[in-house]
């Protein structure tokens, strides 16, 4: 079967045709039901781009069938994201998820659909990344890994019914069983403070509750040994991506990615690879050089 994509969107209209044009791109998007959240606005300054979104997505075509979700009110990503998924898995067992500010490779869709249904039935993977960032020394057409990308991704109803929203159980868990270190990369990267900013409310992230929802039951995430995703939003235009490009992403794939069922088994090189990714670009050189980029 072809999983249907849920596109949550918001308030940038040019961001989001360069998706849909990189989505219809995809064979596989004639075949695909389409379900799109438009968020409603936060303020009166928001209300002409919301419009023109919302105009936008009317004249869709192009799918199998295309279902707009229109807010009345803003909840921002990460209700949006909750709600959306839940909802659309109360029909389907399986969704590829996307938000508006990427560009997808042509292959995107075939391999998000056929890593879904290879591993439909597979416990222990509970999560498709179709982002790669711009490793080095991994030369696998796919592999595993404990780590879920939001930037284009799939899963199953039966992986999403683990999604726990409460970021306050899972630290208390993770802290409990001793896998601070493990979810950190091993301190490359601090994605345990990122999850007690979101139980302070100083960050609204739905990725770090379903990338540690995944961690503490033990669920792999299948990856792309190319990317399939860019991200197009390192622009300002974000509320979550900063100006400027702190993690690169790797170019597109541009040829098909070969899926083999192969048993899902952490792929240490790949571990490996994502900490040095981590440790350079969070690190405070790297950081100051994309400044000095942005001043340029």
């Amino acid at each position: 079967m072809t999983a249907p994509i849920v596109l949550f969107t918001y308030n940038r209209p040019q961001h989001l045709q360069t998706l849909v044009e990189s989505l219809l791109q995809n064979d596989l998007a004639k075949q695909s039901p389409l379900f799109v959240f438009s968020d409603g606005c936060k303020t009166a300054c928001d209300e002409e781009k919301v419009a023109e979104v919302r105009a936008y997505l009317h004249t869709l075509s192009g799918f199998q069938s295309v279902t707009i979700v229109e807010s009345p009110e803003n909840k921002g990503l990460a209700k949006s994201v909750i709600h959306g998924v839940t909802q659309v898995l109360k029909q389907y067992d399986r969704v590829i998820v996307l938000e508006d500010d990427l560009i997808l490779s042509p292959y995107f869709l075939r391999f998000m659909n056929e890593a879904l249904e290879t591993y439909k039935d597979e416990e222990r993977v509970g999560n498709v990344n179709g982002h790669m960032p711009a490793l080095k020394h991994v030369n696998c057409e796919t592999f595993f890994i404990h780590h879920a990308d939001s930037w284009g991704w799939g899963t199953w109803k039966r992986a999403w019914q683990l999604f726990e929203p409460d970021g306050q159980k899972l630290l208390e868990q993770l802290e409990a069983r001793n896998l601070c270190k493990q979810f950190d990369f091993d301190g490359a990267y601090p994605f345990v403070r990122m999850l007690r900013r979101q139980i302070a409310g100083q960050n609204n992230s739905w990725a770090i509750r379903w990338r540690a929802s995944l961690q503490l039951n033990d669920k792999l995430c299948l990856n792309p040994g190319k990317s399939l995703v860019l991200n197009n939003g390192a622009d300002g235009s974000g509320t979550h991506v900063p100006k400027g490009v702190l993690f690169p992403d790797a170019p597109l794939a541009d040829k098909p990615i070969i899926i083999s069922p192969d048993a899902p088994v952490e792929t240490m090189q790949a571990r490996e690879a994502y900490k040095r990714y981590y440790r350079w670009n969070n690190s405070k050189v790297h950081k100051a050089i994309v400044k000095l980029q942005n001043l340029l």
